[in-house]
């Protein structure tokens, strides 16, 4: 069974920095897009950022040049680098994981941790 985990969320001010893992588990040969989106509280959910098994990414516009996805393919393991956070990047951040490339929808979701920026 497939499992995706989330860990490294947290409280920090505004303008500092947080860094996300996400464990993938359950299967021996990784996913070919990993990705991650947000969802914070009376707004719908969005994509924040995804990566191809070969290091190709794409960023929504809101993150862009303050975040930054990667991941270590050997170890089914994914990350996100976030900087000069804000409040408005205040949401739980989930990881997602797919097959495909770049997918409309996503397969495979984790639960989510909360990051919250104080201003």
């Amino acid at each position: 069974q497939v499992q995706l985990v989330e860990s490294g969320g947290g409280l920090v001010q505004a303008g500092g920095s947080l860094s996300l893992s996400c464990a993938a588990s359950g299967r021996t040969f990784g996913f070919y897009t990993m990705g991650w989106f947000r969802q914070a509280p009376g707004k719908e959910r969005e994509f924040v950022a995804a990566i191809l098994r070969g290091g190709s990414a794409r960023y929504a516009d809101a993150v862009k040049g303050r975040f930054t996805i990667s991941r270590d393919n050997a170890k089914n393991m994914m990350y996100l680098g976030m900087n000069s956070l804000k409040p408005e990047d205040t949401a739980v951040y989930s990881c997602v994981a797919d097959d495909r490339i770049y997918p409309s929808a996503y397969t495979y979701w984790g639960q989510g941790t909360q990051v919250t920026v104080s201003s």
